[in-house]
């Protein structure tokens, strides 16, 4: 997500390496959505240099392997990818905030007993946050919320209201508009480290008044203790840094012991070459 080009020269260096990017981008936000790792694992040693960029304190939400979730849908069949995510993702330690387990639309209540099989056979290394896109979830969320609770799992919210209240004004929501899940709005927590992930629209109004509900529940989980991690998105994402800080600075006003972001580096006019 670091390496967006709309990003390079105003939040990120550039020209720059991979490395550099992600440098920058850290000195922008504390945590960032590993949403690359559904498609390709990494080597050992691409996180490696994730892990040289970043401090202890910075938070990967990393999503499982594509194979695992949707191929062989938490099987055992689907082990030998899962080891090789794994072994890949170890040099990450503590940055590891979460591994996120994002399930097709066709997983449905009728699965729980699958998921239950595949959180026992994971490693208790890890923090697990699971992300189901069935309707039948949300008309009775009881029942996933009781089968994640002996293992400590959070369901992750995907709160795509504020982006589908109006129809779509750009190229990007239209695209945005074909592919992303009308979700049921949930603001419930059922760990001390909730996740949140946000879709808001390109005009940046739009956004903010959409996030509000979450900016009383991020504040409302800081005081009960809680540790959330929250992600912002809009159709283009071309401000989404900008757009965290802002939430951030939001959610800091009604919690004014929450630590501040870390200041981001200076950033360069672009360069020809």
């Amino acid at each position: 997500m670091w390496t967006l080009k709309p990003w390079q020269g105003r939040f990120l260096p550039h020209p720059s390496t991979a490395a550099e990017r992600l440098r920058a981008y850290a000195g922008w936000c504390d945590a960032v959505e590993g949403n690359t790792t559904f498609y390709a694992t990494p080597s050992r040693e691409t996180t490696a240099t994730w892990a040289a960029q970043t401090p202890e304190s910075f938070r990967f939400v990393l999503k499982l392997p594509k194979p695992v979730t949707h191929e062989h849908r938490l099987a055992a069949s689907g082990a030998e990818p899962l080891r090789a995510f794994l072994h890949a993702i170890e040099p990450l330690g503590p940055r590891v905030h979460a591994l996120w387990i994002q399930l097709p639309g066709s997983f449905a209540p009728a699965d729980v007993p699958a998921l239950q099989s595949f959180l026992r056979r994971l490693p208790a290394t890890y923090r697990y946050a699971v992300e189901v896109r069935h309707q039948g979830f949300f008309d009775e969320p009881g029942l996933l919320s009781s089968a994640l609770a002996p293992f400590g799992a959070e369901w992750v919210p995907f709160d795509t209201t504020t982006f589908f209240a109006a129809r779509p004004t750009s190229d990007a929501e239209r695209e945005a508009w074909t592919k992303k899940p009308r979700m049921p709005l949930r603001t419930e927590a059922l760990t001390d480290r909730p996740i949140v992930r946000y879709l808001g629209r390109d005009k940046t109004d739009e956004t903010v008044a959409g996030w509000q509900r979450w900016v009383t529940v991020t504040a409302d989980w800081l005081r009960e203790g809680r540790s959330p991690t929250v992600f912002l998105h809009t159709p283009d994402n071309a401000d989404a840094p900008d757009l965290a800080r802002r939430f951030h600075a939001e959610v800091r006003a009604l919690i004014p012991a929450l630590h501040p972001l870390p200041d981001p580096e200076p950033i360069g006019p672009l360069t020809l070459f």
